[in-house]
């Protein structure tokens, strides 16, 4: 029992941390990356699509994004999705394609970006702690079931604090990278 508790919070933990790059992979820096735009919501056919569902992205040069609609008439719906987005670039189109020039960031910016990756990594060690609170208490009711005994219950609590630690750190590591990523001219 009270290992099942423990696979189910490393499970959660696992996606914590899968969740963290995926949020800070959209977050600008001053290379080009698909990953800025593919998941970009586009109002397209009645419904919010991914922006990698409706045209091929691809990354030519270091700083430039170029995306090829399927569907041609879509250019002016993806455009405006762009220029709504909080990227803050300005897209520029032939007709047939897409081209999103990355200015170089400012100082200013990439500290404004570096407070972003800090307040996304802040955000996720909350999740971490409040589901450390909820493997601790399944363990303790398990215990007051009189599930597992006291032996079981200091054990398991051992365990979820050692895990806890570890993906902490691997929080700390994703985050570290991309502050770096983000703050190299």
């Amino acid at each position: 029992m009270v290992n099942d508790v423990i696979r189910e919070y490393e499970a959660h933990l696992k996606k914590a941390v899968e969740a963290l790059r995926h949020s800070l992979a959209t977050i600008r820096t001053g290379r080009a990356s698909s990953g800025l735009v593919e998941h970009l919501q586009v109002e397209a056919y009645g419904a919010p699509m991914p922006l990698n569902q409706l045209a091929n992205i691809a990354v030519p040069e270091a700083k430039l994004i170029v995306i090829q609609p399927f569907d041609a008439g879509m250019i002016k719906i993806i455009e405006k999705a762009i220029q709504n987005s909080d990227l803050g670039i300005n897209p520029s189109n032939d007709g047939r394609v897409i081209r999103l020039a990355i200015p170089p960031l400012t100082e200013e910016r990439r500290k404004e970006m570096v407070k972003v990756v800090r307040h996304r990594l802040e955000d996720v060690k909350v999740s971490v702690r409040n589901q450390r609170r909820e493997a601790i208490d399944q363990l303790k009711e398990l215990e007051s079931e009189k599930l597992i005994g006291e032996d079981d219950l200091k054990r398991g609590q051992e365990r979820v604090q050692q895990l806890t630690d570890k993906y902490t750190g691997d929080l700390d590591n994703v985050g570290k990278e991309k502050e770096a990523e983000v703050l190299a001219v």
